[in-house]
């Protein structure tokens, strides 16, 4: 048991890093995405929410599969495993933060931009001193649901031979003819998934300014 628990703990490392790079490189594109979205430009609009429709309209397991044996089909290069997960995931998830900063931005009533104007403020002050606050509380809870899948969807790494956490389980089971490792790593993703959420619980309840 102590064996396998180290071994566990490993993949664990491996879903953590996959988890914390995916959300570094995401949440920053998410925005620019966001903004491409919205553009005047109906060339780049289009173009932006052609891609944001590819990626939430297709399996993310797909799109993992595509991102790893494409650049080999196409160029006759392979690339490291690890970094296919991450370029797979990080343009997976901006498109879904970027629709979520896209309606918490649209959500902020016209006028208060107006007023901001009349008020001398320049766009940047507008945006980062009265939109910004206002979105951040506004998108959290969806934030959080997709931080929360997010670990889950760690599990699909697997699909290319990268060996998180569940594929560790996966071994270990075949292994030892026993579900418990399976069992085992569903205690460490409900864990890791209830830090999460209490983590977004506190945050919200830090930017509950305006009640």
């Amino acid at each position: 048991m102590g064996q396998l628990l180290q071994q566990m703990l490993v993949g664990t490392v491996t879903s953590l890093k996959i988890f914390v790079l995916t959300l570094l490189f995401s949440l920053p594109l998410g925005v620019l995405v966001a903004r491409g979205r919205m553009a005047k430009s109906r060339i780049v609009s289009t173009l932006v929410n052609a891609y944001i429709m590819i990626m939430r309209g297709t399996p993310l397991i797909l799109q993992l599969i595509f991102v790893y044996f494409a650049p080999y089909y196409i160029f006759g290069a392979s690339y490291n495993r690890f970094t296919a997960v991450i370029v797979a995931y990080v343009i997976n998830y901006a498109a879904y933060f970027a629709e979520i900063y896209r309606g918490g931005i649209q959500s902020i009533p016209k006028g208060q931009f107006e007023a901001s104007e009349v008020l001398g403020f320049s766009k940047a002050h507008t945006f980062t001193h009265i939109v910004v606050p206002q979105v951040l509380k506004r998108i959290i809870p969806a934030m959080g649901n997709e931080v929360i899948t997010l670990v889950k969807d760690t599990a699909l790494a697997q699909t290319i031979g990268v060996a998180e956490l569940f594929r560790v389980a996966q071994n270990a089971s075949a292994r030892q003819f026993s579900t418990m490792p399976i069992f085992i790593a569903g205690i460490f993703y409900f864990v890791m998934n209830a830090i999460v959420a209490k983590s977004f619980d506190q945050l919200e309840k830090k930017l509950n300014y305006y009640n």
